[in-house]
């Protein structure tokens, strides 16, 4: 996976400089009414390690893990002001989830999800190549396309999370700039496993670390 990164990454960084070599104008920072799209290769990276119970609420000594997923995103973000953005964030990832403990590690579901996040940035400079921004907003986590494994059902409910962000656009030329962007988000979802039988209440929590090419509009 790291390699898969990486690889993708050089290509974008390449796409880059192709972009700064062709273009003779300075960069220069959004301003109000701008528009800035992103594209990204994105790693959703969930923390989740929570107990697998069943109905009764008894301990199974078993717990919740679940994959991460690499998938390119993007991000398209408005400046209101000089100082202050919206940026909408766009993709799908597919997770493996596993349930594990003891001797056992064993695959019980895989499934899609759309995690659309909102935020709302403060960027602090106006000039210069670098325009650092933090952010916070909402997420949604969406499941679809569940594929069960080994014998298990997994129903996962859809809700609305938390998300913190920073990240920082680095200007090349013309229109063109990279971007590094950082968020963690909080979103707890309940899993009923085989109609209810076992279950757990999961906390996805995961971060969300992005490396891409922007253009401004």
């Amino acid at each position: 996976m790291l390699l898969k990164t990486l690889a993708v990454a050089a290509g974008l960084f390449a796409a880059a400089g192709a972009a700064h070599a062709q273009t003779a104008e300075p960069w220069s920072m959004p301003r109000a009414g701008d528009w800035l799209v992103t594209g990204r290769i994105t790693d959703v990276a969930p923390t989740a390690d929570d107990a697998i119970q069943t109905a009764a609420g008894a301990a199974t000594g078993l717990h919740v893990d679940v994959g991460d997923s690499i998938m390119p995103t993007l991000g398209f973000t408005y400046f209101m002001t000089d100082h202050w953005a919206v940026e909408a964030i766009l993709g799908t990832t597919r997770h493996e989830i596993r349930a594990q403990g003891g001797a056992t590690d064993v695959a019980v579901h895989e499934t899609w999800v759309v995690p659309p996040v909102v935020t709302l940035q403060y960027r602090p400079l106006t000039e210069g190549r670098f325009s650092p921004y933090v952010g916070a907003g909402l997420n949604a986590m969406i499941f679809y396309g569940g594929d069960d494994r080994n014998g298990f059902t997994v129903d996962l409910k859809n809700g609305v999370g938390y998300a913190l962000q920073a990240g920082t656009d680095i200007g090349l030329q013309g229109p063109w700039s990279l971007n590094v962007d950082v968020k963690k988000i909080w979103f707890n979802t309940e899993a009923d496993i085989n109609g209810g039988t076992l279950k757990s209440d999961v906390n996805l929590d995961p971060w969300v670390l992005s490396i891409g090419v922007g253009r401004k509009f």
